[in-house]
């Protein structure tokens, strides 16, 4: 049986062992050794959906042709596969170049992967469109416009959650529109603050979690490594409010409320405090309603792709149980069903 993604095959294998087939690029091919000693190599392969790594031993019949493959390699991999506690495992691999054709098809990510990526997209240009601050409004433009299509290819993580090529503008709608409802309900809370943090919270990742134009490995930036995508999100917000906030324009927005610079504080506060706690990297807390909003709409949005994955992909421990995944609190269970109301006729 064939398997179009690699998301597609984790969720058979997760049920047993499968056979099934995976088009995908190598994304990172490394030599390593066991504690023992033992040579093997490690490759990552990726597509629009996922990616899974394969360790190929030094006595397998396969090892020299992987020896032989470079990174950037589009494959069709057909193996026996199975979800352990190590993860993806595969056995009687076999491996062929893809045509020309499916490496096209591949590297699209397919159609329904596109419309779902161009509506995530519209989404956050709606977002921007309705803001009344014309401050904000104007610093959104210019993140969308001067940045699109790296944000658009980023990933949100390494592994955590929304770890694949588009990721990033995946998880910001999701942001987004989880921040919109908690400022539904909060009328008091400053929501183009919100909206516009939800945006830039995770922007420093076009650069510690990029993709490249025309693959799916997350690739590492030394900015990245550097800086980390906080403070990067804090210099592009600081680069762009001074293109956008010119004399002239400062002079039409004189006496707008709050203070323009209020406005650039509040947004970088946003920023370094999404995290929620030091421990996890943000060098202040959330000290406003607003900070406290972003954080948990980041925090939902990130556990409930975490969860996505889980049913998806973990080991059935039970008809309604899920093995955990890292990030979760524990295993996941499956969700109550919605209520069905009983049909008058039955």
């Amino acid at each position: 049986m064939q398997y179009d993604t690699i998301s597609q095959l984790k969720n058979a294998a997760a049920g047993g062992v499968t056979l099934g087939c995976v088009f995908a690029q190598l994304t990172q091919k490394l030599t390593k050794t066991t504690k023992n000693g033992k040579p093997y190599l490690e490759l990552v392969f990726a597509d629009a959906s996922d990616s899974l790594t394969i360790k190929v031993w030094d006595n397998a019949p396969w090892n020299a042709v992987c020896c032989a493959m470079q990174e950037g390699a589009t494959m069709a991999v057909t193996a026996q596969w199975q979800c352990s506690q190590y993860g993806m495992e595969a056995a009687e691999v076999d491996f062929r170049p893809l045509t020309a054709e499916e490496e096209e098809a591949l590297l699209s990510g397919g159609a329904e992967l596109a419309a779902r990526h161009a509506a995530d997209w519209q989404c956050i240009l709606d977002f921007v469109a309705g803001m009344k601050d014309p401050r904000l409004a104007a610093l959104c433009r210019a993140l969308t416009e001067q940045h699109e299509a790296r944000f658009r290819r980023a990933a949100a993580a390494r592994g955590m959650h929304h770890a694949r090529r588009g990721g990033l503008a995946e998880h910001t709608a999701g942001v987004m529109r989880a921040a919109a409802a908690i400022c539904s309900a909060y009328p008091q809370v400053n929501r183009d603050l919100v909206l516009a943090g939800a945006l830039f919270h995770d922007c420093g990742k076009m650069w510690e979690t990029g993709c490249p134009e025309q693959g799916f490995g997350v690739e590492y930036h030394e900015m990245g490594e550097l800086m980390g995508h906080i403070s990067i999100g804090i210099e592009i917000v600081n680069s762009l409010w001074k293109n956008v906030c010119s004399p002239e324009q400062r002079a039409e927005w004189k006496g707008l409320q709050p203070a323009t610079e209020q406005v650039r504080l509040h947004l970088l506060h946003l920023i370094a405090s999404h995290h929620g706690v030091l421990e996890f990297g943000s060098p202040v807390v959330p000290k406003t309603p607003e900070a406290l909003v972003l954080h948990h709409a980041d925090n939902i949005d990130a556990k409930m792709e975490m969860f996505r994955c889980a049913y998806e992909t973990s080991a059935a421990l039970a008809p309604t149980i899920r093995e955990r995944k890292f990030g979760l609190g524990g295993n996941a269970v499956l969700p109550l069903a919605h209520f069905t109301p009983v049909s008058e006729d039955a």
